[in-house]
């Protein structure tokens, strides 16, 4: 038996990559959803005997005690319970893909760096055989910091399942379109667009549009969430309304099947014979995501100076220190810049912050040449950066008028901990070995005998 399942009022189109059901909008909420009538119990989450011969099971994505406001799970009721998933692990390898703190892997150079996009896969290449891995921060077995990965990939993955023990996935995808085949729903997720995969979710992925490449953030520590808006107030950012989470969907596969697992760093597979993406129904507020990053409504400055990029963050992964994130995700979209008597890019500057850099379509206001789309950039914690030569000559010498940004999107993945470069992305042949070459130029202009300017 080979079928995929899905609420009843909308047909399977294929048994690969089924279309998405629906979403349900909303950011945080606690959802309820089932493919099959009547199999979500009414009333109680583990009643005697579920609907269909189900089992019913609690994911937890915080632990039992968690303040209301920040504790996550989900109940699932599904064919078989999630021990049938896994049966004896074999340790596997996959040396593009490291996980923090990997200290005897990152001795390079310290300096500002940006890497020219990876190449498309020239053999089949799924999304798991897909990441590499260029930064690390902090320390997964301690729940905090990142990783930053690329991936690239034109091969789905048919009997290959994966759960991610060690963190939290956003994937920015920068070319192409990816289905996502989640055990609680289905996902397309396509440039422009961005998807969250909790902690410990079963999924796989297949490529909607050929070869596929994009951007991965591993959040080690606490989950994404939506940023406070302070005197922003209510409205604008990223608003909750515009994230969506999927209509439960299932797949029943009697085949032999591989989970891989990631766990502490470490790769496993494990032989099974069926697929485990086979939950019914479910509810809860623990789930996977996606955002359409068109719909983040930006705010500005409206008469002078460039303001702080904090008010671009879409989520932010909390630390323990108020006001200071493991993790702020931030983009660059398109927007007006009115500003008067003002340098428009962003300014140079100093950082407490470690950021990560990627551009998923135009051009980034700040660099004029060498930051094209599928490109990305390291600038560490207190090293210094900012627009290039010629951006910074364009933007102090045009006509200050309204301008709009049009056709563009950058983003960064910006964390408190030092992003290490791993061995792998220092041996890319798409490193630029001239990249600090793109200041050289900026000279020397003062003059203690003028005054203003």
């Amino acid at each position: 038996m080979n079928q995929i399942n899905q609420p009843q009022e909308r047909a399977t189109t294929s048994a690969l990559a089924p279309d998405p059901a629906g979403y349900m909008p909303g950011f945080g909420n606690d959802f309820e959803t089932e493919s099959l009538p009547g199999a979500l119990p009414q009333g109680q989450n583990s009643p005697q005997k579920c609907a269909y011969g189900l089992y019913a099971e609690q994911l937890s994505g915080s632990p039992f005690t968690a303040p209301r406001g920040t504790n996550e799970r989900s109940w699932l009721y599904r064919i078989r319970p999630s021990v049938r998933h896994t049966r004896e692990f074999t340790a596997q390898t996959r040396d593009a893909w490291k996980t923090a703190p990997i200290h005897a892997d990152t001795a390079p150079p310290l300096g500002q760096y940006r890497w020219d996009p990876l190449p498309l896969p020239d053999r089949p290449t799924s999304f798991l055989d897909g990441i590499q891995t260029i930064t690390t921060a902090g320390d997964a077995l301690g729940q905090s910091g990142m990783a930053t990965h690329i991936f690239i990939c034109n091969a789905p993955m048919i009997d290959d399942y994966f759960f991610n023990a060690d963190g939290e996935l956003l994937i920015v995808p920068e070319l192409g379109a990816l289905r996502i085949f989640t055990e609680m729903g289905v996902i397309d997720v396509a440039a422009g667009e961005i998807c969250v995969l909790p902690r410990g979710l079963f999924f796989k992925v297949v490529p909607l549009s050929g070869s596929c490449r994009g951007y991965i953030c591993e959040n080690y520590g606490a989950k994404f969430t939506l940023p406070d808006r302070g005197p922003i107030g209510a409205n604008c950012l990223a608003n909750p309304r515009d994230f969506k989470t999927p209509l439960a969907a299932f797949e029943d596969k009697e085949t032999p099947c591989r989970v891989h697992v990631k766990w502490c760093g470490h790769f496993y597979r494990t032989e099974i014979d069926h697929s485990p993406l086979d939950v019914i129904a479910w509810h809860g507020n623990y789930a996977p995501y996606k955002y359409d990053l068109a719909t983040f409504s930006p705010v500005g400055a409206i008469l002078f100076d460039h303001p702080d990029p904090s008010i671009f963050t879409v989520l932010t992964a909390p630390s323990g220190e108020e006001g200071t994130a493991n993790i702020d995700f931030v983009i660059f979209p398109p927007r007006w810049l009115v500003a008067e008597h003002s340098f428009r890019p962003p300014w140079y500057h100093r950082n407490i912050m470690s950021e990560f850099m990627g551009l998923i379509c135009g051009q980034y206001d700040a660099k004029e040449e060498g930051f094209v789309p599928g490109g990305f950039s390291l600038h560490n914690m207190m090293l210094p950066h900012g627009p290039d030569l010629d951006a910074y000559e364009k933007a102090s010498n045009t006509d200050l008028k309204p301008v709009k940004l049009a056709d563009t999107m950058a983003f960064m993945f910006e964390t408190r901990f030092p992003q290490q470069v791993t061995r792998h992305a220092m041996q890319l042949p798409s490193l630029q070995d001239n990249y600090i070459d793109c200041w050289a130029g900026l000279k020397k202009h003062f003059d203690g005998t003028k005054e203003g300017c």
